[in-house]
């Protein structure tokens, strides 16, 4: 190929690659440009503020997380913002306040001494909260916390406040659970490493000759059961959500026994590193967000039949590790997609019909609760319709693996960019720089 065809083409190439950019921003700019769509009355989002929490912005290891309460067309009508904490799930209680868990990174100095000046430097020494804020004066009325010693995976992740008044709370690094009274007294305890480690039911019957054998609690930082979440039930048990074991469990809080387990652990094809329960219709089925398959999902809790998924609303716009579900009154669907920045709320055919946008902030988004007409809504509404009426939405297991790409991408560079942009760019980069060559030749020829 001759000079001046090796120029055309360089310019082709890179005029192309400009035009694929160029397409993607506009393309993105039409999909994303409110951060809420309003509620209406024709098969539109289901009425009322929605609660948030977000993790953090901007990347997991900033301590910057908040909650706040938006309207439905995307103003904030309320917030709080702990110091140097990622914060993880909140509930508005029956009184009007608001109860959060979060994490918070404290001195060294403040540390208990037996953990300061942990030899992995700068990830050290938690203060675990479980707060309830008065939301006129955003006063902490109520507190109940601890220490541990890493911040990452030892994080509290949920606390649900139970009919009797205690607070029932889940504890990743100690693989715990337990409930304290008004005055902060510990009343009950569950363990996880009694329960569910080698010698018990749980392990022989669901782990003994997995790959889950492989997982111990030994270690300082160690991330063994990821405990990430409670739920009372109607019948008094507790829902658990064993993140790293890819289950769900069903304790009685009378003998600690585990009288249900949902999923199976090394087969995470059903589960994978789950958050958010919910069961629905009765306890007949429950909905979970998936997060690493990226997907929500709805099982039969007795015969683990699929009856319902939703991976987004299009091949090109797919959940990348939600980790919150909430099915509605009216059969829509709130879903958090945290590494996509948002979250969703989409009717019984997939459409979404409300959002809330922080990709601009790259917000960590974990949870969020509609709040409802009157904030008369629990936070996880039992009741609600199952799915076996609604649309599912399934994406190749190629543009799921894309699309997660996109999702880590996402964190550097502009949500519209993506993997697509950015093989655009190096392509348009690469032309740049053979265009440069050829004008370098011509100009030492000259």
């Amino acid at each position: 190929m001759n000079r001046r065809h090796r120029v055309l083409a360089l310019t082709a190439i890179l005029v192309f690659s400009l035009l694929v950019l160029g397409v993607l921003f506009v393309t993105a700019d039409t999909q994303n440009g409110a951060p809420a769509t309003p509620n209406d009355d024709t098969g539109g989002a289901y009425p009322g503020n929605t609660l948030i929490t977000v993790q953090a912005y901007g990347w997991f290891g900033n301590h910057n997380g908040e909650v706040f309460i938006t309207d439905a067309e995307g103003e904030r009508v309320w917030e709080y913002t702990p110091e140097d904490a990622a914060v993880f799930d909140a509930e508005l209680l029956d009184n009007g306040n608001v109860m959060v868990s979060y994490g918070q990174r404290i001195p060294n100095a403040e540390c208990p001494e037996k953990w300061q000046n942990t030899p992995e430097g700068s990830d050290h020494c938690i203060k675990n909260n479980v707060v309830e804020i008065d939301r006129d004066t955003k006063e902490v009325v109520w507190s109940y916390s601890w220490y541990d010693r890493f911040m990452s995976y030892h994080e509290v992740h949920d606390a649900d406040r139970l009919e009797n008044g205690q607070t029932v709370i889940i504890d990743m690094g100690q693989h715990r659970t337990f409930m304290v009274n008004e005055s902060g007294a510990v009343t009950w305890e569950w363990s996880a490493i009694e329960n569910l480690d080698k010698g018990s039911e749980f392990w022989k019957n669901h782990v003994n000759g997995t790959s889950r054998e492989s997982h111990t609690y030994e270690g300082p930082n160690q991330d063994w059961t990821h405990m990430n979440d409670v739920d009372e039930l109607e019948n008094g048990n507790l829902l658990m959500s064993i993140r790293n074991f890819d289950v769900l469990i069903e304790v009685d809080p009378e003998t600690d026994d585990i009288v249900r387990v949902i999923g199976e652990p090394g087969n995470r094809g059903l589960m994978y590193e789950q958050h958010d329960p919910n069961y629905l219709d009765n306890h007949d089925n429950v909905i979970v967000a998936d997060s690493e398959n990226d997907r929500i999902i709805e099982y039969n809790t007795t015969t683990m039949e699929e009856v319902w998924r939703y991976e987004g609303p299009s091949a090109d716009d797919q959940l990348r590790w939600p980790r919150d579900a909430d099915r509605l009154p009216n059969g829509n669907t709130l879903i958090v997609d945290s590494r996509g920045f948002r979250a969703l709320e989409v009717n019984e055919t997939g459409e979404v019909v409300w959002r809330h946008d922080l990709s601009d902030r790259r917000a960590i988004i974990y949870d969020a609760d509609r709040l409802g007409p009157d904030e008369q809504l629990d936070e996880e509404p039992e009741n609600v319709p199952p799915g076996d009426d609604l649309n599912s939405t399934r994406h190749s297991a190629f543009s799921r693996t894309i699309s997660s790409i996109e999702g880590w991408l996402g964190f550097i560079l502009p949500q519209w960019v993506g993997i697509w942009g950015v093989l655009a760019g190096t392509v348009g980069t690469a032309s740049i720089v053979g265009l440069a060559i050829e004008g370098t030749r011509l100009y030492r020829r000259d």
